[in-house]
């Protein structure tokens, strides 16, 4: 196996400080919808809106694992930079498939919250097909 060089986690940096910011605009973006949805729901208790409601919780917990994941891969890549410049190679690539392996779990987990996502916007067309009719 080739030695591990400072730049390889760097190069990771761009990639996760851009799914990470994307991570909290789809955060923001929740928790913005979650107030809404809550004072809509308070005025007229629709059941849709309950749904609505429980599936953004649902969504607002995997976005915080997602965020959460990433964070610690980020973290991961930067002892993994120390560990290379302390020359502790074996410890840098265990440290940085760690670190592979929390983005992946990440990325794996934006995927199921797309899935979710989609269900939301289903349940509202659902909605909206229920009222032409």
């Amino acid at each position: 196996m080739e030695q591990l060089t400072l730049t390889t986690p760097a190069v990771l940096f761009s990639a996760i400080s851009l799914i990470l910011l994307a991570y909290t605009n789809r955060f923001l973006a929740y928790a913005a919808l979650v107030r809404s949805l809550y004072d809509k729901f308070m005025l007229s208790h629709d059941s849709l809106l309950l749904n609505q409601i429980k599936n953004m919780k649902q969504r607002l917990r995997l976005t915080q694992a997602m965020q959460i994941l990433g964070i610690g891969s980020l973290l991961l890549c930067v002892l993994c930079m120390f560990l290379v410049y302390v020359h502790w190679q074996t410890s840098a690539k265990v440290v940085f498939g760690v670190a592979l392996v929390l983005l992946i779990l990440s990325l794996a987990l934006s995927i199921r919250e797309i899935q979710i996502s989609v269900k939301a916007i289903d349940l509202q067309l659902g909605s909206m097909k229920n009222q032409k009719q």
